[in-house]
């Protein structure tokens, strides 16, 4: 997908050592054909910035976060259950049925969300550091 000067592709910011985490990221890059998203750890220079500047905690790495056009003027985040059911539906296909869960309330949907947030280094994992991305994949990763 081409953009234009104005446009950025979203990126993911997500907890680099986390295995639910990175299970989510090759998900992604799995099944964007467009190679439409970007994506940086929540451990990344870049992200603290980010986070920074929309006056989220960049300590806080409980969050999955997309960053919608940026460092652009109407650049915004998307958190939790939000960025998640925006992933889905930018991939297209079968995803973008995941728009429905828009219909169930946001306290609830992310209610969801920090329950299996909680519970992810027990369940998925967690790694020493960040993993590295394979080969071909590198040029979407911001903060190597």
């Amino acid at each position: 997908m081409a953009l234009s000067e104005t446009e950025s592709n979203p990126i993911v910011l997500y907890d680099g050592v986390c295995g639910l985490c990175n299970l989510l990221v090759q998900f992604v890059l799995k099944r964007d054909k467009r190679d439409y998203f970007r994506f940086a750890s929540l451990q990344s220079e870049l992200a603290s910035k980010v986070l920074q500047r929309h006056d989220r905690d960049p300590c806080d790495l409980d969050t999955v976060y997309v960053v919608i056009d940026y460092a652009q003027p109407a650049e915004h985040l998307l958190a939790r259950s939000d960025a998640i059911l925006f992933l889905l539906g930018q991939l297209g296909g079968v995803w973008k049925l995941a728009a429905l869960g828009k219909i169930m309330p946001r306290p609830l949907r992310d209610g969801i969300y920090k329950l299996v947030a909680r519970n992810r280094y027990r369940v998925f994992g967690k790694y020493e550091s960040c993993t590295l991305p394979e080969p071909q994949h590198r040029t979407r990763f911001l903060d190597q």
